[in-house]
């Protein structure tokens, strides 16, 4: 590497070294960073929209662990990735986004104030000079893995082209250019006298659970979270995101809106709850009810304060640290005989169900059903959001963590599957890249089909196709508003795949499905979108739960926002 002459170049340098994908679209802002990148032939995925790379980015991390980096230009490039920017910040998704930005003399009328906008978003930005583009860059790495954020590197456009001011160090980023939320800093030792007062309640429970989330898949917490569990007997379950981390016969699946009702009803029951790494947001919790039996709920997070009114005791410490010092003060002879009274209860949506729904459209559990039974053990599950989301996560199994997510639901937006379909694609290409999404979310983003027949060598899309924002008809129809704004004519994306060079079949009837199944057996090349017609008819029962709960309280009723 020979050394950088320009403001672009050092800061596609410091990049190159620490990202080893860049998921971006070029424009006048960034045209001179991509360059740099391109033509020492590091990997950019080029996006058809701004939206596509930080939700790309975002899902490339949870399915490799490797930070990687997004660009855009200013002004309208700018703007059209912010939704996909707060996702990455509310999900705390570290990753450098490397933009263009109004010139150091001053905006011009086609500007915005882009500082000022990412810190609405909590989101904090480093300008790039002259004196100081690698240092800022490297800066911006290092904020972005200590915090657990996006943080963005601007690139003013008077400078993109100016050299580097080589003869001194540069100046270092002041306190003022990077705050570090209270929250996010870097948790305390872990305090010995609270590790043995958890082990003494684990010891004493009679039917301990517990739930891991992100936090503990993060810090490697989980054998020994499990090997604390298989001590004192207790169930484990998890958060979405945290799939598979116990690997235990054990494990009751997934807590939360997602539970079966089997596994929902033994969770209640328990006594002493240890959650470890996991936000307990409304959704896990059941809507407050998941836990409701418990005299005791232990909470590990790094976050400042407990998350939920719930948890009686509050630990601020690393997942994995925590849990090493709890297994070392907990006595041998501390099991609980909860398990040999329980027998661990089916996953999914265990209602009758048959091929098709009451409007002849097909029954999405059933065509969950027989994905599982097609897809090849090694993939990559991600979502969408919508009413149909809980399909996958209740029927689908992943082979890990990193195998399954549901990017979007922190913003609660729908219309960012695809690009997070790119990102999973692009970062496990070991594995075959399942996206399931609604005909809602994927009409708001079908410029990016091209995008993945472009860059990746295989991928799936199941479109769960009910010609309609399943969630609103679901939340507010049943209450009596108008339905017209939240149907349409159903579109037929098989064609529309087609037209962009993929592969498509419309899936009316279960023995549609062999177009899937021939596909996957002839080695699964290139990009296939299965499009489903399911039945509107099949409510999720989580829906039903989510309905009530907010039928009776005055919080409006959140859904998939758009």
């Amino acid at each position: 590497m020979t050394s950088p002459t320009t403001v672009s170049e050092a800061v596609a340098d410091v990049v190159a070294q620490h990202s080893d994908t860049v998921f971006s679209l070029m424009g006048n802002g960034n045209a001179h960073f991509v360059s740099s990148l391109t033509h020492r032939g590091h990997r950019v995925v080029n996006v058809r929209h701004e939206t596509a790379t930080v939700i790309a980015a975002q899902s490339y991390f949870l399915a490799t662990g490797k930070i990687p980096a997004a660009s855009t230009t200013y002004g309208a490039g700018y703007t059209n990735m912010l939704t996909s920017l707060a996702e990455a910040r509310l999900a705390r998704i570290p990753m450098v986004v490397v933009v263009g930005a109004p010139p150091t003399t001053g905006p011009r009328g086609q500007d915005i104030d882009q500082v000022g906008t990412a810190r609405a978003l909590y989101v904090h930005t480093l300008v790039a000079g002259p004196g100081n583009a690698p240092q800022v860059t490297r800066h911006a790495y290092e904020v972005a893995v200590r915090d657990r954020v996006p943080v963005i590197v601007s690139l003013p456009y008077d400078v993109v082209d100016s050299p580097v001011d080589n003869s001194e160090d540069g100046a270092a980023p002041t306190s003022q250019e990077v705050l570090r939320e209270k929250e996010l800093q870097e948790a305390p030792p872990v305090g010995e006298d609270d590790a043995a007062a958890v082990a003494e309640a684990l010891a004493r429970a009679e039917r301990p659970l517990i739930l891991a989330g992100r936090g503990s898949v993060l810090s490697g917490a989980g054998p020994i979270l499990r090997e604390i569990g298989d001590r004192v007997g207790a169930l484990f379950a998890t958060s979405l995101m945290a799939h598979r981390i116990f690997d235990s016969p054990w494990d009751i699946g997934i807590a939360g809106g997602f539970s079966s009702p089997g596994a929902a009803e033994l969770m209640c029951r328990a006594d002493v709850v240890l959650v470890a790494g996991a936000s307990l947001n409304l959704y896990q919790m059941r809507y407050n009810k998941l836990v409701a039996g418990a005299r005791a709920v232990i909470q590990i997070d790094t976050q400042a304060s407990a998350t939920h009114e719930q948890v009686t005791s509050y630990h601020r410490a690393d997942a994995r640290d925590f849990a090493e010092a709890v297994l070392k003060h907990l006595p041998e002879d501390s099991t609980s005989d909860w398990r040999s009274t329980v027998t661990c209860p089916p996953a999914g949506d265990q209602r009758p169900h048959g091929d098709f729904g009451s409007d002849g459209r097909l029954d999405p559990r059933t065509v969950m059903d027989r994905f599982e039974s097609m897809l090849p053990a090694q993939r990559t599950i991600t979502q969408d959001t919508g009413h149909f989301m809980g399909w996958a996560a209740r029927h689908l199994t992943a082979p890990d963590p990193q195998g399954m997510m549901l990017p979007g639901l922190a913003l609660q937006s729908i219309g960012l599957g695809v690009g997070s379909a790119l990102g999973i694609a692009v970062g496990r290409e070991d594995r075959l890249p399942v996206l399931v999404t609604g005909d809602g979310g994927l009409a708001m983003e079908l410029n990016e089909l091209d995008t993945l027949v472009r860059e990746v060598k295989s991928a799936l899309v199941i479109v769960l196709n009910d010609a309609a924002y399943g969630m609103e008809v679901h939340q507010y129809g049943v209450r009596g508003l108008d339905t017209t704004a939240m149907v349409f004519d159903e579109l037929d994306f098989a064609r529309i795949a087609t037209a962009v060079g993929a592969q498509g079949a419309k899936i009316r009837t279960v023995e549609d499905l062999e177009h899937v199944r021939s596909w996957i057996a002839s080695g699964a090349q290139g990009v296939f979108v299965a499009d489903v017609a399911i039945s509107a008819d099949v409510v999720a029962d989580w829906l039903d739960m989510s309905n009530a709960y907010y039928a009776s309280t005055d919080e409006a009723t959140p859904g998939a926002a758009r």
